[in-house]
């Protein structure tokens, strides 16, 4: 079927979506309250199912251009004593295909090409949408992709879920020096990661006790194992970026408000089941949260009762599956940030290699 949808949200979730109902057929417009898109430099690991996802929307080659295969990565301690490898080469065997790593721009640039494909889905920067019921009423559908404090989520949900902060600071940069180990290492109530983003180029992200400063983070890993320091040191405080970790919560009971009087609403990405970063899937759980809206709405049949149908079609597909996501993640980031070291590392060790 096709319809007239707005995108509320022009991040990696609202403008996958965009391009999927275009491609279905539908007229899209893209609303951003930021008068312009965020491009920090932080990157996205892209499982297979997300590539297949971006595939079926037209952007894969597009992400394959910029992106590097993410491989033989451990977890460490931080002496530098290997305890266990990340479980990349089953995800490439089981696929066919590696994990890629993307910095954030180059994935946004890919899905703005894919609209501008199109040549008439307006992305309108600096509109803040207050007034959600009114543009819901006015439209076949309004498709929330607003992030965690999402203005949809509220207007149509209420506020009883929202963002909960887990007590501790993230901190993510870009190093221009290409790391010699990839992966990350464990310590007492904090950690460090280290990935690929593009050649001679390292990707980093680190997390501390919520006081934490820039000038302290260096102190806080100057005695854990090389390259560590060194990237810290060859990154430009500037740069860093510092967020405060938090997930939504409590869980929605639904994705979809399926009730064509008020106007059909469906959430996407952060605005739907925003979790902590630590199972690195908040990009990919947008991407396929976009790519299981659209196919549900493309092969439904006219009319507000095919739109409402597709919706709960939606819902049945990615509810339980991303909020399980969003669980293990911040399960995962307690087991990583635990003080009780020697029992944590002694199960990492048991895990296969």
């Amino acid at each position: 079927m096709t319809g007239t949808a707005t995108v509320v949200g022009a991040g990696i979730g609202g403008l996958a979506a965009a391009i999927g109902l275009r491609r279905a057929g539908w007229s899209v417009t893209v609303l951003e309250r930021r008068t312009e898109l965020e491009r920090y430099g932080a990157a996205f690991g892209i499982h297979p199912t997300a590539q297949s996802a971006l595939d079926r929307l037209g952007a894969g080659d597009a992400l394959r251009e910029h992106a590097v295969p993410y491989r033989d990565a451990h977890i460490r301690t931080p002496d530098g004593t290997p305890i266990a490898r990340l479980p990349l080469e089953r995800i490439e065997r089981t696929a066919g295909r590696p994990e890629l790593l993307i910095s954030r721009p180059y994935l946004l640039d890919a899905l703005l090409a894919g609209l501008d494909t199109f040549g008439d889905v307006p992305v309108k920067l600096g509109e803040r949408v207050t007034d959600v019921e009114a543009l819901a009423a006015g439209q076949g559908l309004v498709i929330g992709a607003d992030g965690i404090r999402s203005a949809v989520r509220t207007a149509r949900f209420g506020d009883r879920s929202g963002p909960r902060e887990v007590g501790t600071v993230a901190w993510i940069g870009i190093a221009d020096i290409e790391g010699p180990v990839h992966g990350e290492t464990w310590g007492s109530g904090r950690f460090f990661g280290l990935t690929p983003v593009e050649p001679g180029r390292t990707n980093w992200y680190a997390t501390a006790p919520e006081a934490t400063t820039a000038d302290e983070l260096r102190g806080l890993f100057a005695d854990w194992h090389d390259p560590i320091p060194r990237i810290l040191d060859a990154t430009d405080p500037a740069t860093w970026i510092r967020y405060e970790m938090r997930h939504l919560y409590p869980a929605l009971p639904s994705f979809v408000s399926a009730d064509a009087s008020a106007g059909h609403v469906a959430l996407v990405g952060d605005a739907a089941h925003a979790m902590t970063p630590n199972l690195g899937q908040g990009a990919c759980t947008a991407i396929l949260d976009a790519d299981a809206l659209t196919r549900a709405l493309a092969a439904a049949p006219p009319g507000p009762a095919g739109i409402a149908g597709a919706l709960r079609a939606y819902d049945r597909e990615r509810r339980r599956s991303a909020q399980r996501t969003a669980f293990a993640s911040r399960t995962l980031h307690r087991f990583m940030s635990t003080e009780r070291t020697r029992l944590r590392n002694a199960a990492v060790r048991l895990l296969p290699g």
